[in-house]
């Protein structure tokens, strides 16, 4: 069956009575099927947050028209929102630098139809993952970042995402430390993926910060990037069970596990439109 083209509304506002009646019958007053509705409360925020998904097939309001259509239930409610549609697809940018099993995972599953979007681009500072990126036929731009030019390979790699148009970057173990220019050009709209769980182990080399002290649960975090290293909103998380007879490279091995499956997985609910941030956490309607 071919899928059919919905809308998706994601929503937050104070909790209060009146708000899912009042979001279902517009879509339903307007030609809208209701497909999907996934809510949450926060009660110690006095939060309502919402997810609605519905057929466009009968729906009466352009894409265009929608926001001046729906404001005045927005007004009413103090929402915070946004639409989207399913059929869109996402222009997902990845950065890499010499590790590809994250980059690997992402361009296979991309491939197979399991991520939604198009992959214009991959962007690295090194040669090694050239010929990987080049088999599923993607465009590879090598940016090297010689000592004191950090400024000059951001601005190459910026123009190129704005070429593309690019609404998603993915740094998937991409081994730089970005300006707060370039994070600050996509806000909460930067995955990253860390090789630790976070907020344990932040930083450089945290597998082998964990194995020196002897951890017995490593794990992987994806998050968006915000200018503070490795402590913005956390999207996903995973661990896996280390004994004392794990050496450093089996450690590190099964790590590389956990990382593929957070990054794909925050990847892929980013653009199926079902995450929303609230300061520094994610409320994601997986």
């Amino acid at each position: 069956m071919r899928p059919i083209d919905t809308g998706v509304l994601l929503l937050q506002c104070p909790d209060r009575k009146g708000v899912i009646a009042a979001v279902t019958t517009f879509v339903y007053e307007h030609g809208g099927n209701i497909v999907h509705a996934d809510e949450h409360q926060d009660p110690d925020l006095s939060l309502y947050f919402l997810r609605l998904e519905w057929d466009l097939a009968e729906f009466t309001i352009t894409t265009n028209d929608f926001a001046t259509t729906f404001a005045p239930i927005a007004k009413a409610f103090d929402m915070m929102w946004r639409v989207a549609r399913s059929s869109y697809r996402p222009k997902v940018a990845i950065f890499v630098s010499k590790a590809g099993h994250c980059l690997a995972d992402l361009l296979f599953r991309h491939q197979i139809g399991e991520l939604k979007c198009e992959i214009p681009l991959v962007i690295s500072n090194h040669a090694d993952l050239r010929k990987l990126t080049e088999f599923y036929g993607i465009p590879y731009h090598e940016i090297p970042i010689p000592s004191g030019a950090r400024e000059e390979a951001e601005q190459t790699a910026l123009d190129l995402l704005a070429s593309e148009r690019i609404d998603l970057v993915v740094l998937a173990r991409y081994m730089q430390v970005l300006s707060d220019r370039f994070v600050d050009a996509y806000p909460n709209r930067m995955i990253n993926v860390h090789h630790s769980f976070l907020p344990a182990f932040i930083g450089a080399r945290p597998y082998h910060r964990s194995y020196e002290r002897g951890v017995k649960l490593i794990g992987a975090t994806s998050h968006y990037v915000t200018r503070v290293l490795d402590e913005g909103p956390i999207i996903e998380q995973d661990i896996v069970r280390i004994t004392h007879r794990d050496s450093l490279p089996d450690v590190v091995r099964k790590g590389g596990d956990a990382e593929r499956a957070v990054l794909t997985r925050a990847v892929r609910w980013h653009i199926e439109n079902k995450i929303m941030v609230l300061g520094n956490k994610t409320v994601v309607f997986a």
